[in-house]
């Protein structure tokens, strides 16, 4: 089988989704780094929403942000393992499995989203700001989104799944 016909009969096909993810994340990215000054308070878009400019240089909620910079490479480094488990994954399964091509292919934009982030500018940028009062969320991103999209169909996947197997039993 040749690489078209495996894309097209594969899980592969989803992999335009991962792209469309990718371009959206950066496109955000470039609009918040050249409309809005860097550590801006905000543009309020709504009474628990504004739309911020910050850097993270660590993982989900600044995690490691502190360390001495070898965090940059290691999240790099998994999170290129990560996608390339989720490509093969996407190459073993059938392309009608459109749930999890598309959770797969989330997370590949996503993640491709922050790494290109973080190999390239040594930080990743988020300017997604939810409060409520004066409890704030952790600035995030698209891609973090994504990812968080991709997961959240992941898990209700395998609960699916369950349902199924009991059903069937």
């Amino acid at each position: 089988m040749n690489m078209t016909q495996d894309t097209q009969k594969t899980g592969l096909r989803w992999l335009w989704l991962a792209v469309l993810a990718f371009v959206l994340d950066q496109a955000s990215k470039l609009a918040v780094v050249k409309l809005l000054p860097f550590g801006y308070p905000g543009v309020e878009i709504t009474p628990f929403f504004n739309l911020v400019h910050v850097y993270n240089k660590g993982a989900a909620f600044s995690f490691l942000a502190d360390q001495g910079g070898w965090q940059r490479w290691f999240f790099a480094v998994l999170a290129f393992a990560i996608c390339g488990l989720l490509i093969h994954w996407l190459r073993k399964q059938s392309v009608t499995q459109r749930w999890s091509g598309i959770a797969y292919s989330l997370i590949i934009g996503g993640a491709l989203g922050n790494v290109f982030d973080r190999l390239v500018l040594g930080h990743v940028v988020d300017f997604l700001d939810f409060y409520w009062q004066r409890s704030h969320w952790p600035a995030f991103n698209l891609a973090d989104s994504f990812i968080f999209i991709g997961a959240a169909m992941i898990v209700l996947e395998g609960f699916r799944s369950e349902k199924k197997k009991e059903a069937t039993s």
